[in-house]
């Protein structure tokens, strides 16, 4: 997103966080009701521009936003799309773009009101990790010859048993509606913004075997000294990693030879 849509986006962000907090657990509801009005505006690029048009009134933008959306959904999402549809938008998807996050958030929230926040976060690295590690899934999840909620059914049989509500909504739409990237990717993403939400970020790491704890508390631990926040260490295992770990920080890649480079500049400047 460019400038003004990321403007937009904070803007609403901020205002729904709000809202979300006097929801509670309603937050998975109101998170549906904004991805299926996400799939509203997938569904006609008249409507995305009518929305975002800077040529129309916020007013005009507003009042179809309520013709739209008016008894449909909860008042909340109906004064969230209008205060979105009066903002200014670098171009017609964004708007999508940012209702589809935002439903993402509500349903984190819903998972942090109910205390299962981190569980959600920890149940969405395990099922990239059971992507990364069953090519004939992911083939599967990305036949096109079968349909959406096939493929969406699929996945949802493998991790029902153990997954939160919560999960098993973000992982079927994650399947049945494919942004740009790979599923495992997207996973990634929304990992990201859980931990975000517990104020932290993600490591995800890579190794040929299991670290213990004290392993794991020691790389938390130099991590969170090198990025200035609580770290959440996931830990994927690999056995063709011959030696040393790949550690992922958001898109930064750092080798066990990098992480020892960076301890020592950090005791020289300490010292």
């Amino acid at each position: 997103m460019r400038a003004s849509s990321q403007a937009a986006l904070r803007a609403a962000s901020e205002r729904w966080e709000v809202a979300l907090r006097e929801a509670g657990e309603r937050g998975r509801e109101l998170g549906t009701q904004l991805y299926e009005a996400t799939d509203t505006l997938a569904s006609s690029g008249s409507l995305r521009r009518a929305l975002t048009d800077p040529a129309r009134t916020g007013d005009a933008k507003a009042r179809l936003v309520g013709a739209l959306f008016d008894g449909k959904v909860a008042p909340e999402v109906v004064d969230l799309l209008a205060g979105m549809a009066r903002s200014r938008w670098s171009a017609d998807e964004d708007l999508g773009d940012a209702v589809e996050e935002l439903a993402t958030a509500s349903v984190l929230s819903a998972a942090q009101s109910r205390g299962v926040l981190l569980e959600v976060e920890e149940e969405l690295f395990r099922t990239e990790r059971l992507l990364a590690s069953d090519r004939e899934l992911r083939s599967t999840l990305a036949n096109r010859d079968f349909t959406p909620e096939r493929r969406a059914g699929l996945l949802d049989s493998l991790i029902a048993e153990r997954a939160s509500a919560e999960t098993r909504l973000i992982v079927r739409r994650l399947v049945t509606t494919p942004r740009a990237g790979s599923l495992a990717s997207a996973l990634r993403r929304v990992g990201e913004l859980a931990a975000a939400r517990r104020d932290r970020v993600v490591a995800n790491v890579t190794a040929a075997s299991p670290l213990t704890q004290a392993q794991e508390a020691r790389l938390a631990d130099i991590l969170q000294r090198a990025y200035g926040r609580a770290v959440q260490v996931n830990v994927g295992i690999d056995p063709q990693v011959l030696g040393g770990m790949r550690i992922q920080v958001g898109a930064e890649v750092i080798d066990g030879t990098t992480l020892t480079r960076l301890q020592d500049a950090r005791r020289r400047f300490a010292g």
